[in-house]
């Protein structure tokens, strides 16, 4: 179950996510109130770990995967995700400060879970857009696939580029391929 909080004196930026506790829960912020979701469940956690690893083995030098709780300012910090899985420059990983700018991010991939369908489906895919995040992949363990949305230059929303059922290969953001077989 995520739970939303808009009780904040002048609302929640990325600053006050310093303060949040280290408790295992993930805390995010969408135009300033709180979202808080509770830790991955195993199902949750095998995917996320399978979909890193298919990543990473086929990633760049100058690409980084990440999985481990990183941010995104999307909104001038009054917005900040923090993604199942996502590629960034390795300049801007190497120079990290607190949350990545949309600039430095190339793919975020939001893993559904019963309680964050309506979040990772309408909510993100809208702010990950609105930021010019190239691509925007959803993986579904119920129906085991991977949609793969792509923003497509000088727009602000999403297309679909593939529904990802079987082995499917791409040069974005580096030439791969995707097995859900890998992955679910």
């Amino acid at each position: 179950m995520t739970v939303s909080d808009t009780h904040h004196a002048g609302g929640w930026t990325i600053d006050d996510l310093e303060n949040t506790p280290d408790d295992g829960y993930r805390y995010q912020i969408a135009d300033g109130s709180l979202i808080v979701t509770p830790p991955p469940h195993g199902p949750h956690v095998r995917v996320n770990t399978y979909l890193r690893q298919v990543l990473h083995r086929q990633a760049p030098e100058s690409l980084i995967v990440l999985d481990c709780g990183a941010g995104i300012d999307i909104h001038k910090r009054t917005t900040c995700y923090i993604p199942d899985v996502m590629v960034v420059h390795e300049p801007a990983f190497r120079l990290l400060a607190d949350v990545f700018q949309p600039a430095d991010v190339l793919l975020v991939a939001e893993i559904l879970s019963p309680g964050n369908r309506g979040i990772d489906l309408v909510q993100k895919r809208h702010d990950y857009a609105a930021a010019g995040i190239p691509r925007y992949w959803i993986v579904d363990p119920r129906d085991n696939t991977v949609t793969v949305l792509a923003l497509p230059e000088g727009k602000k929303t999403y297309e679909e580029e593939a529904v990802v059922k079987e082995a499917w290969r791409t040069d974005f953001p580096y030439p791969l391929t995707v097995d859900p077989a890998d992955i679910f």
